[in-house]
């Protein structure tokens, strides 16, 4: 797998950043003041995976908008992702790189803990006071994010 920096003239894998949040005013956001990494396969130029990282406060990035095209997933690729983020803001000075995600996000949690992230707390209601419709996943409405950390 390959994972490269889009360039700004390059169009963003949305399809893909939407699986991650569906808000295509947040992910527009994100976008603008973030920088995308897109993961494409050997001897496949679409991308099968993306995430954003986003500077947030001094000496601290957010990983943003992680998404493996479904048909990838479980193969590894979103640890690959994940750890490929984690390489990047270290490589870039950060010092500490943080990840959230809904409450109902088993899968995600569960990676997220093994790629070395810890959690730091809940922001209860995110979901409520950020999105018009309420979002469903493995059954559970996503109300809660999950704020994750680790200190590079």
């Amino acid at each position: 797998m390959k994972i490269a920096r889009l360039n700004e003239s390059d169009r963003p894998p949305m399809h893909l950043l939407l699986m991650a949040d569906p808000s295509r005013k947040l992910v527009e956001d994100y976008l603008k003041r973030g920088e995308c990494y897109v993961a494409t396969l050997e001897g496949n130029p679409h991308p099968v995976g993306v995430y954003v990282l986003l500077p947030t406060r001094p000496e601290t990035v957010e990983i943003v908008n992680i998404a493996v095209d479904e048909r990838e997933q479980g193969k590894g690729l979103g640890k690959r992702l994940v750890n490929d983020a984690v390489q990047r803001a270290r490589e870039s000075g950060f010092k500490t790189v943080e990840i959230g995600t809904g409450n109902s996000g088993v899968v995600q949690l569960a990676l997220y803990q093994k790629c070395g992230f810890r959690i730091t707390g809940i922001d209860k209601d995110f979901f409520i006071r950020h999105y018009d419709e309420p979002i469903y996943e493995n059954g559970i409405q996503v109300v809660d994010m999950v704020r994750m950390a680790q200190d590079l």
